[in-house]
């Protein structure tokens, strides 16, 4: 068990890392866009044996997203370099791909479901970083609306 989980950690690293390639990123943030990647990969499997995919894709995106922008203030960077790497392990693409195969294949019922599930985790994964970039501007502006009643 332990053995597959230190797997799914460092393949989602270097998927997320690969694709900061691919995307054109800075070198000296692969690393950095890889951790965020393996780190929402980590909280998606932890969840989706607790719970549903959809929700375990909400909290892990979410979590890739205040991680995101944390790194990019960090770093001095911009967000999207940490948060579209570290999407990527939870884009359900093998899923979006099932259901056209069984769309070709005439196995309608199974393509509505699985094409149905497809939908609903991608929409997780907007929610999630929409959210992420709300609870980044409260926790930013709560200090000025403090400071500004005083």
């Amino acid at each position: 068990m332990m053995l597959h989980f230190i797997e799914q950690a460092l393949t989602s690293f270097v998927a997320s890392a690969a694709f900061g390639i691919i995307f054109n990123a800075p070198r000296r943030m692969l690393l950095h866009g890889g951790f965020v990647g393996m780190i929402g990969w980590i909280i998606y499997v932890v969840l989706e044996y607790a719970a549903d995919a959809v929700p375990a894709t909400l909290a892990a995106t979410i979590a890739v997203g205040v991680i995101s922008q944390l790194f990019s203030r960090m770093f001095r960077s911009p967000v999207i370099i940490f948060s579209v790497a570290g999407i990527i392990p939870l884009v359900p693409g093998g899923l979006a791909y099932n259901a056209m195969r069984s769309f070709v294949q005439n196995d309608y019922n199974a393509a509505v479901e699985l094409a149905a599930k497809a939908l609903m985790l991608s929409g997780a994964i907007a929610v999630g970083l929409v959210l992420s970039e709300v609870l980044n501007q409260m926790i930013r502006r709560t200090p000025q609306l403090f400071r500004s009643k005083t």
